[in-house]
């Protein structure tokens, strides 16, 4: 790979925002985790869960992607810091928006 290629993956598109079920959700809101059908162990092991939005990343075709960290993840200041296995990336379609303040 040349200089030029490596650029490309490390550089992401941050979004400030994505709209879902039309409620606004940025980095730092609470969501509940619904994985499509069909996905992998992850999925069904993360199905249900609260986790907070780290960020909102864009990738090469435009699609949205965020990336959560657990709520009860004892590592959870790990994925924060943006550290392999502490962060999960799910499609604005597959998270449920929490109120926030809410227990849920």
């Amino acid at each position: 790979m040349n200089e030029w290629e490596w650029q490309l993956l490390e550089e992401k598109t941050q979004v400030g925002s994505v709209s879902v079920s039309g409620v606004e959700i940025k980095a730092g809101d609470r969501v509940r985790l619904r994985p499509r059908a069909g996905g992998d162990i992850f999925d069904l092991a993360l199905a249900g869960q609260v986790a907070f939005v780290e960020s909102i990343e864009q990738d090469y075709e435009g699609r949205n992607h965020l990336a959560v960290v657990l709520e009860d993840d004892p590592g959870r200041d790990l994925g924060m810091q943006r550290q392999p296995g502490h962060r999960f990336f799910f499609s604005a379609e597959e998270v449920e928006p929490l109120e926030e303040g809410s227990d849920e």
